[in-house]
This record gives structure tokens, C-alpha cells and sequence, in this order.
């Protein structure tokens, strides 16, 4: 048993080193990203609400919308747009990364894009995040990078569960890894420091870590559909969306010219929606596709999807969120578990939290990775033994 310590030690360890900085970095960032929705939607709120000239108001069909959009954002088409049940919510329509432009829905009147220097702190957050802050071909490698020391802090989770674990299950024990200790100094300090911090993050943070597998690797993702006897649905673009990085590209896309008649078929699929989003099809014969946010629904971020032939507006393919498979169920809830949105903002503090106690066990273990290091220059200088790993009682002391 103390072998296979000492391989899960240096195991732990080596990771920790190898891939401590991207970790930092990760989680840095991650705690940055906790609270970005609630954040943006501040920021935006003065042209997220609009006033109903009348009580029950028609609102402007989809195909005037898009007209008025074009008009305000000239030489840019909209990639989708947003209308909530709310009515005095604002339509959005998202301009890719160039950002979001807000219209009132009942007259058109273009209400501005809400706050950009927010949204681009954001974007530049989460392409450290996810990338690196790499761009072009170089976010393969920096995604690269990412996933694997992803999948390296899902280890250090793992194991350093396991080694904190006490042999005995006293008192001292316990409060040795599970209360931040005041008073101490150096290598105590950051002794206590890593284990408590990682007594209360260590779970959280494998679900974090985990469902960041399954967005990093297509292996881990049809391994999701696999355990739960789930057909893998087949990789392809999501619904033929227009490049926003190239503009030429999306300028050569019309919007239907039955928009109104298949946005109404589309209202009169289901009821008790909370919004209905509609992105434009690259080519006029591919099907026209809408995603419903449905109130009631345990997950807060559960969709149906509805597909449209353009031209006689009949159904091609309908997916109820009540109707998906179990591993597309779970699949919907692997990115905003990542972030504790799905936990709505008690999980959101919680991931926060747990992010910013990954970024100081990643100080605390390389601080306590590098006295060892100096310890043992000295001790081999000096021509004394080596000790490779000291007891766990002795780790502490300073």
C-alpha cells in the first residue's frame, strides 16, 4: 500500500507541475466566466426591455425584423434571432462576433448592441479559456494544450482525494486537511492550504473537469452516449450557421421570403414556450431549423428543436426535449454544468468558488513542489540521505 502512495504521489505531482500554469490559467479564467450571463445582461439592461404601446401589441413578423436589422447594421446579416414569450422583452439578433443588436419588436426601432467593451472582456476571457488566447490555426494546438491539462486537473482531483485520505479517522486527522489553520508559515501553511482547499473543491471540481472532457474530446463525448445506450448522433455544423468571421460569406444569404408564414408554423408547434430562436440557413433549400426554450423544464437550459421544409413550411423533423435520448438529455446539460449555470446561481457561486480553489491549490502545490525540489538540492549537496516522500505527519511541519 505504501508503493502504490508513493506512484499516486509522484503521479499527482508530476502533473501538478507539468500542467499547473494552463490550470491556473483555466481556472483564472473559469471564475472570471462564473457570472458572465447575469454580468452582460446588466450591462445590457437599458436596451433589453422595451414598452408595449398597447396591452396585447402585435409584434412585427420575422421577416420585417430582419429588414430593420439590415437597415440599422448595414453590410451585416444577422446569424439568428431571438424572440421571447415576455412582451416586454427585446428581439435580439446575434451578429456572431461582432456582438448582439437589439430591436423593439413592435416597431423595429434598433436599440443599440448593448455594452461591447463587456462582451469583448468576455470574448478575449474565454478565448484564454478555452484556447490560449490563441487565434486561426493555432486555437487546434492551444485547444489541444487545454484538454489535455483538463484532463490532467481531473487526475490531481482524483488523486488528491486520495491521498489526503486519513488512515485514521480522528479528530487531529481531520482537521489537519478539512480547516484552514491560521498562523502558520511556509511549507505548514501551504500544507494546510492545499488539502483543506482540496477537501472542499475536490468534487466539484471532477464534475467541472469532466464535463470539460466531454466538450474537449469526441471520444469522452460518444463515451456519453455509449453508457447510457444512446444512438451517437452524427457531427456536422450547427444548422448550416454562417461564418460571422466572413462576412462576404454571410451577405450571399437571404432570408426566406416565407420567413412570417414559418415563423408562424413554427409558434403553433408547442406551447408554453420561453423563447424562440431561428438561424438562417446557408443555402435557400436547406430546411429551415428553430429552437425552443420551454418553460417548466427541471433543466433550465432544456431545448426542442423543430425543422421546416422552406418552401411548404411542413414539419421535417420534430425533437421534443421530453423526446430526446437519455444520452442527448445528459449531453444538454455538459455545458452548463461546466459553468453551474444549470444550478442556476447557487451553482453558479459554487463553480465560482471552486474555480478560484483550483487556482490556489495550483499556487499552494507548486510552492510545496518547489521546497521540495530546494530540500532536496540541499539534502544531495550535503551528501545526506534522500527521502523520496515524507510521512504524511511530517509533510506539514515547517
Amino acid at each position: 500500500m505504501k508503493r502504490f502512495r508513493k506512484i499516486i504521489f509522484w503521479c499527482h505531482l508530476s502533473a501538478g507541475v507539468t500542467a499547473g500554469l494552463v490550470i491556473l490559467n483555466m481556472s483564472v479564467t473559469g471564475a472570471l466566466l462564473a457570472f458572465q450571463p447575469q454580468i452582460e445582461r446588466f450591462a445590457d439592461r437599458k436596451v433589453r426591455t422595451v414598452e408595449p404601446p398597447t396591452p396585447g401589441a402585435e409584434r412585427l413578423g420575422a421577416q420585417e425584423l430582419f429588414a430593420k436589422a439590415r437597415e440599422a447594421r448595414p453590410g451585416i446579416l444577422p446569424a439568428s434571432l431571438t424572440l421571447q414569450a415576455e412582451p416586454t422583452a427585446a428581439a435580439s439578433f446575434s451578429l456572431g462576433r461582432e456582438g448582439v443588436l437589439y430591436v423593439n419588436p413592435y416597431t423595429g426601432e434598433a436599440l443599440g448592441e448593448g455594452s461591447k467593451g463587456v462582451r469583448a472582456f468576455f470574448q478575449t476571457v474565454t478565448d484564454w479559456h478555452r484556447w490560449l488566447g490563441t487565434r486561426g490555426e493555432g486555437r487546434a494546438t492551444g485547444r489541444a494544450v487545454t484538454g489535455a491539462c483538463n484532463a490532467a486537473f481531473l487526475v490531481l482531483a482524483m488523486s488528491g482525494l486520495f491521498l489526503w485520505w486519513p488512515k485514521n479517522w480522528t479528530r487531529k486527522s481531520l482537521s489537519s486537511v478539512t480547516i484552514f489553520k491560521r498562523g502558520l508559515k511556509g511549507r505548514a501553511r501551504d500544507f494546510n492550504w492545499h488539502n483543506a482547499t482540496g477537501f472542499w473543491c475536490a468534487l466539484v471540481l471532477a464534475v467541472l473537469t469532466a464535463t470539460g472532457m466531454v466538450m474537449s474530446y469526441q471520444w469522452a463525448n460518444n463515451l456519453l452516449y455509449t453508457l447510457t445506450g444512446s444512438q451517437i448522433p452524427p457531427q456536422q455544423n450547427p444548422q448550416g450557421a454562417p461564418n460571422p468571421a466572413n462576412q462576404s460569406e454571410a451577405n450571399r444569404i437571404e432570408v426566406p421570403a416565407n420567413l412570417n408564414h414559418l415563423w408562424s408554423r413554427a409558434e403553433e408547434q408547442t406551447s408554453g414556450w420561453q423563447s424562440i430562436s431561428l438561424r438562417l440557413p446557408q443555402r435557400p433549400d436547406m430546411p429551415v431549423s428553430f429552437t425552443f426554450r420551454e418553460s417548466g423544464m427541471w433543466n433550465p437550459m432544456a431545448s426542442s428543436q423543430l425543422t421546416l421544409d422552406p418552401a411548404t413550411a411542413e414539419v421535417v423533423r420534430w425533437e421534443p426535449y421530453t423526446g430526446l435520448s437519455l444520452g442527448r438529455r445528459l449531453r444538454s446539460w455538459v455545458r452548463f454544468t461546466h459553468t453551474g449555470e444549470t444550478g442556476r446561481l447557487p451553482g453558479q457561486i459554487i463553480a465560482c468558488l471552486a474555480s478560484l480553489g483550483g487556482a490556489l491549490l495550483v499556487w499552494t502545490g507548486l510552492s510545496l513542489a518547489l521546497r521540495r525540489f530546494r530540500a532536496w538540492r540541499m539534502r544531495a549537496q550535503s551528501g545526506e540521505p534522500v527521502q523520496a516522500i515524507p510521512r504524511l505527519a511530517e509533510a506539514g511541519e515547517d
